[in-house]
């Protein structure tokens, strides 16, 4: 394989010692390997850890011209995660459909009657997204609302979590 984990931490650490200067570097002591070496600078490129500066030459290979850490890429080798980490927001996204699927499997477990278990399952797939979304929200409140029973069961996934 041509990426080199070991490689590209070399390189992230050469130009974080030199951040914020662009600097021109001969990876010959890394790779001798031209292609191991372009592959890998490009790879950080596309992840955004790195900044490389270079042109097309004549028969469509990069030549390097230096590059630079980017912030992501101090935050990369920062043992704290630098502040990404500090400013960071995480979104989770469930698609409609996932919602639905969930909660379509939880009434299907459940003991209510067969007429009714369609009926409802009827009425759940019907819902346009924003009627899911409120559905959520009440099952969310609800769960929560169900005092020792949900926080024994947060205590004993975020125990699991970690």
């Amino acid at each position: 394989m041509v990426l080199n984990r070991e490689f590209q931490l070399s390189v992230l650490r050469r130009y974080a010692d030199v951040y914020p200067n662009r600097t021109f570097e001969k990876w010959h002591d890394l790779s001798d390997d031209e292609h191991t070496v372009a592959a890998n600078l490009l790879y950080l490129q596309e992840h955004d850890l790195i900044a490389i500066a270079g042109q097309l030459g004549s028969s469509g290979d990069l030549i390097y011209q230096g590059g630079r850490i980017t912030a992501k890429g101090m935050d990369f080798l920062a043992d704290d995660g630098g502040l990404s980490a500090i400013l960071g927001i995480v979104t989770i996204k469930l698609h409609d459909d996932t919602i639905k699927a969930i909660i379509e499997s939880k009434i299907i477990q459940s003991d209510a009657p067969e007429p009714a278990k369609k009926r409802m399952i009827d009425r759940l797939r019907a819902l346009d997204g924003e009627a899911t979304k409120h559905l959520v929200l009440k099952l969310v409140d609800y769960g929560l609302g169900q005092g020792m029973k949900s926080i024994e069961m947060i205590s004993s996934m975020l125990e699991k979590a970690s």
